[in-house]
C-alpha cells in the first residue's frame, strides 16, 4: 500500500506518495471571480503543482482547516493573487467565501463529509476545544516577528532565570536573544557549523543545559558528524561563561556510528533525576532492515540515559545504578527504553517530570508514548497500535502500547511538543501540544492517567513546516516554522 515513507524527507523535506484512488481535478477562481484555471493532480497526491502540466516539484498549494477542524479547501498562491480550491473527491467547488460565511458552508461540508469517508485511511476521531467566546478561535502568529532564522529545529531556555530564548539553526549554530515581543537583535552563543553534516534529517538536533548551568556554565549538544567518511551521531559537553559557548572546549562524551543518513532523532534533556535522557533512531532507511529498535546489544532506535557527572568503566560518562539493562549480559548498559523508530522529540512535563515521547510512524500511524522504565515501544513489530513486521497476527506481548497515534489522513510526521503549564493559554493547562510537520496539523492531547485514556482536539493549522516545539521559561510555547524560518505562537481571540 503506498503511503509516506519518512526517509530523507522524514523532516525536513517531506513529500507524499500517490494515493490511486481518485485523480483530483482544481478549478481556481480568483476573489473578483474573473480567472479561472483547471489543474488536474496526474500525480494522484492532492498537491497542486507550480504548473498545470505539474512539471515541477514545487508545491505552492496548503491545506487551511476551519475553527471546527474541518478541511475547508486548498489555497494557492502565485505573486499576485490568492485563489481557494474547495474539493470533495472527483467534485469540485468554486467560491470566493468571507469568514463569516465559512462558518455555515463548514457545516454542510462536514454532512458530505460524514457519508463519503476514505476506506483507506480511516480518520482519528478528534474534538475541538470549544472557545469561552463562541468567536474566538486558535492561530498562529509570529512570536518575534523582527527576527529570522535559518532552517529553525529546537527552541529552549537555558533555566537560569535570565529569561532568554536559545535557537538552534540546524546547520550548527546556535543563537540567543531577549525574551521580548519587539526584540530586533540575535546573537550567537555557539557556532560548532564547520564539525556539523547537516542536510536532510542530520545536523545540530538538540541541546540541554546543565541543571548547574548558572553556576558550571556547561551545554550539552547533539549533532551528527562524518568521520572518514562515516555518519556518526555525537553527543558533546562544551564550557560557557554563560554568555558564549566555547567551540574549542568540546568534551565527546558518546559517539556512534549511523547505517543510513535518515533517522537520527536528536532530543537530548535532563531529567528530574539529574541525568541526561538522549533520543536515537534505528538508523534509518525504511522498516528498520536491521531491526536495530529490538536489538539491545546497540543503541539505535532507543531512549538513553547517562550520567554526566562523573566517569566509569573507560567511558566519559556513568551509568545509572537503576537503568533497566546495566546488568543483562549483551545489551548496552546505557538503555533505559527501546523499540523506537525515530523520535522527533522528547519533553518533559515541568509539573511532574513524566516525559513525553513522539515517535514518527512508517507508513499509517504516528504516536505518542510516555516514557517508561525498561518499557519496548514495539518497533519494527508494531507502528503504533498496528502491526507492521509481520503485517499480520504480530505477538504484541510484553509491548508498551502507545497513549495516543493517528493515521496518515490527519498528518505523516509527527512533531513533538509539550505538556502546557504556562499562563497565556488557560485553555490548554495540563495539555500536550502537539503537532505534524507534514499537514501542519496542531492538536492538544489530554491524558488520564488513571483509565490511560487519550481525547484529542484539534486547535489550528501551521502554513509552512512545523520542525518543533520549545518552550521558555515561564512555560509559555512557541512554534518553530522551518520552512518560514520564523518563531510562532498560538494566539486564542
Amino acid at each position: 500500500m503506498p503511503g509516506f515513507e519518512a526517509t530523507a524527507a522524514d523532516k525536513f523535506s517531506a513529500t507524499i506518495q500517490p494515493q490511486p484512488t481518485y485523480q483530483w481535478q482544481y478549478v481556481l477562481k480568483d476573489h473578483l471571480g474573473n480567472q479561472r484555471v483547471l489543474f488536474t493532480d496526474k500525480d494522484n497526491d492532492g498537491l497542486i503543482r507550480q504548473s498545470s502540466d505539474e512539471s515541477t516539484n514545487e508545491v505552492l498549494a496548503m491545506r487551511q482547516y476551519s475553527p471546527f477542524g474541518l478541511e475547508l479547501g486548498v489555497f494557492f498562491y502565485n505573486n499576485s493573487t490568492r485563489y481557494r480550491v474547495l474539493k470533495l473527491y472527483q467534485h469540485t467547488f468554486l467560491t470566493n467565501m468571507k469568514s463569516t460565511e465559512m462558518m455555515s458552508f463548514a457545516l454542510l461540508l462536514a454532512m458530505f463529509l460524514a457519508c463519503k469517508t476514505d476506506q483507506n485511511t480511516p480518520a482519528t476521531p478528534t474534538t475541538p476545544v470549544v472557545p469561552t467566546n463562541p468567536n474566538a478561535t486558535w492561530r498562529v502568529v509570529d512570536a518575534f516577528a523582527n527576527l529570522s532564522f535559518t532552517n529553525p529545529i529546537e527552541l529552549l531556555h537555558a533555566g537560569d532565570g535570565s529569561n532568554r530564548v536559545f535557537v538552534l539553526e540546524q546547520r550548527g549554530v546556535v543563537r540567543v536573544f531577549a525574551n521580548n515581543p519587539n526584540v530586533t537583535q540575535n546573537d550567537i552563543f555557539i557556532d560548532i557549523s564547520s564539525r556539523v553534516a547537516s542536510g536532510g534529517e542530520t545536523g545540530l538536533l538538540g541541546m540541554a543545559f546543565h541543571p548547574n548551568f548558572n553556576t558550571n556554565g556547561q551545554v550539552f549538544l547533539h549533532y551528527t558528524r562524518r568521520t572518514n567518511g562515516q555518519l556518526q551521531s555525537v553527543i558533546s559537553r562544551f564550557s560557557s561563561n554563560r554568555t558564549v559557548g566555547d567551540p574549542a572546549s568540546e568534551q565527546v562524551l558518546l559517539a556512534y556510528n549511523q547505517p543510513f543518513a535518515n533517522h537520527n532523532a536528536g532530543s537530548i534533556l535532563f531529567g528530574r533525576d539529574g541525568f541526561l535522557y538522549i533520543t536515537t533512531g534505528d538508523g534509518g532507511s525504511g522498516g528498520d532492515p536491521q531491526n536495530n529498535s529490538q536489538n539491545l546489544g546497540n543503541l539505535l532506535g532507543k531512549i538513553l540515559r547517562i550520567d554526566v557527572n562523573r566517569a566509569e568503566g573507560g567511558l566519559a560518562y556513568g551509568i545509572p545504578a537503576d537503568n533497566p539493562f546495566r546488568n543483562q549480559a549483551n545489551a548496552r548498559a546505557e538503555i533505559f527504553a527501546y523499540g523506537l523508530r525515530n523520535p522527533w522529540k522528547l519533553t518533559a512535563d515541568r509539573s511532574n517530570g513524566r516525559m513525553w515521547i513522539a515517535d514518527v510512524g512508517q507508513n499509517n500511524r504516528e504516536e505518542i508514548d510516555i516514557l517508561e522504565r525498561g518499557a519496548n515501544y514495539g518497533w519494527r513489530v508494531a507502528e503504533g497500535r498496528e502491526c507492521y513486521n509481520p503485517a499480520n497476527n504480530c505477538n504484541r506481548a510484553g509491548l508498551t502500547e502507545p497513549i495516543f497515534d493517528y493515521g496518515t489522513s490527519e498528518g505523516r510526521s509527527i512533531t513533538g511538543g509539550y505538556v502546557y503549564r504556562g499562563r497565556k493559554l488557560p485553555n490548554l493547562a495540563g495539555r500536550y501540544v502537539y503537532g505534524d510537520y507534514v499537514s501542519g496539523n496542531i492538536w492538544s492531547l489530554d491524558y488520564n492517567e488513571t483509565s490511560r485514556t487519550a481525547t484529542n482536539a484539534t486547535l489550528t493549522r501551521l502554513i509552512g513546516s512545523l520542525s518543533s516545539f520549545g518552550e521558555d521559561e515561564a512555560g509559555e510555547l512557541y512554534l518553530l516554522n522551518y520552512q518560514a524560518g520564523k518563531i510562532q505562537t498560538l494566539e486564542y481571540r
